[in-house]
């Protein structure tokens, strides 16, 4: 990586792909250095917070703790999914440094949410860390939104479903994204829109095919006997991200596609039609084989990485592609870093039995890094209530 100790750094990459990444090398490997380098590391991104409302900055200088958000944000704001995906990393910091300034900074951006008023009760993707107002009222399942409604429900499965509070959040959310960003195709296809100045956009990322698989990790214990009712969510928003894959011809989906006027599931701009390894899709698949074992998810999951091996394989390891719509696509010569961590990961997990990671024990972080849930007992981190057993 060479110098980076003079890096500025983004928090929530950092935190996702270097901490989680190390957090979870040491739970798997027992080696203290994994947990030595993930407190070091996470000490560095601490000034980050030094902002009027306690949300954090989306970069900060490693070596001078001064932070700044990205130009093009919202009015200076901060952005929902980056701020809103720390919370598995830091209680595990505090678990195992006995340091609560980890918790203390995600619980305080937690209270916070809680109290502001939200349009339609959407959570808008920008929030400006100075004035502790949301900017832009975008709301998406894809990026600059995603992770944060999967880090609502992860909390409460990593904390031996004790952390109410957070399920509580996490219902809250998909009831008001189901009401108003939850759409059927004239083609009957289930697709997640973006809601953009007061209407929805009826386009839908590659990132929020996550959000299947969310759906069905979240199916038990959802509120009124709706379980079957987000596993089928689940299984609707798998079909149409595969029907964005079968309708290319790579059988590589693109990074986001539209639903309107007779084309379905397909992107339209030319700076859409691009694949860059990403895994959400086969993510959801993994998830959906989980819950379900329906073959089906197997043999999607074997046509993706037939496509991948086919299309992306080049002589030092795998690139994405510029077209999914071309015969003869180009190159963008990048292996993405997630490719490892996730794309690969998840398929080697959809093709492996169950007792690989049992979802009883582990919560995947949004970068695919387990983590093991915390069987707390006594010691009752605040938010939540004590296990009933």
């Amino acid at each position: 990586i060479g110098d980076i100790s003079n890096a500025e750094v983004s928090v929530f990459e950092v935190n996702i792909r270097f901490i989680g990444g190390l957090l979870a090398a040491y739970y798997l490997s027992g080696q203290e250095v994994f947990k030595l380098k993930a407190v070091q590391l996470a000490e560095k991104l601490l000034p980050a917070f030094n902002t009027p409302t306690g949300i954090p900055w989306a970069m900060v200088n490693l070596k001078s703790g001064v932070g700044r958000n990205w130009g093009w944000a919202s009015a200076g704001s901060s952005i929902l999914a980056e701020f809103g995906t720390l919370h598995m990393e830091f209680v595990h910091l505090t678990y195992l440094t006995g340091n609560p300034a980890y918790y203390q900074k995600v619980m305080h951006i937690r209270k916070l949410l809680a109290k502001m008023d939200r349009p339609n009760g959407l959570y808008p993707n920008y929030l400006n860390p100075r004035t502790g107002r949301w900017g832009q009222h975008h709301t998406s399942v894809g990026g600059l939104g995603d992770s944060f409604y999967e880090y609502l429900l992860k909390a409460w499965l990593m904390s031996d479903k004790t952390d109410t509070e957070a399920r509580k959040a996490y219902d809250d959310a998909i009831e008001a994204i189901e009401r108003h960003l939850i759409r059927k195709s004239n083609g009957g296809l289930t697709f997640i829109g973006e809601w953009k100045n007061g209407h929805l956009e009826r386009k839908m990322g590659h990132l929020a095919c996550f959000a299947g698989g969310m759906f069905a990790l979240g199916a038990d214990g959802s509120p009124d006997d709706k379980a079957g009712h987000y596993l089928q969510l689940g299984a609707e928003i798998a079909h149409t991200c595969h029907e964005s894959y079968d309708r290319t011809v790579l059988k590589l989906g693109p990074e986001a596609f539209k639903f309107d006027s007779g084309l379905e599931a397909v992107a339209v701009r030319q700076n859409e039609k691009y694949y860059i390894l990403r895994p959400e899709v086969i993510e959801t698949y993994w998830y959906m084989w989980r819950f379900t074992h329906d073959p089906k998810y197997r043999q999607w999951g074997w046509e993706a990485a037939q496509a991948i091996d086919k299309y992306c394989r080049v002589s030092g390891g795998f690139s994405g592609v510029k077209d999914v719509y071309s015969s003869n696509p180009t190159y963008d010569d990048v292996q993405q870093s997630f490719f490892l961590a996730e794309t690969l990961k998840y398929l080697y997990l959809l093709f492996s039995s169950d007792d690989l990671m049992p979802l009883e024990s582990w919560v995947f972080n949004t970068e695919a890094h387990p983590l093991p849930v915390l069987h707390l007992g006594n010691i009752t981190l605040p938010g939540s209530e004590p296990a009933r057993r």
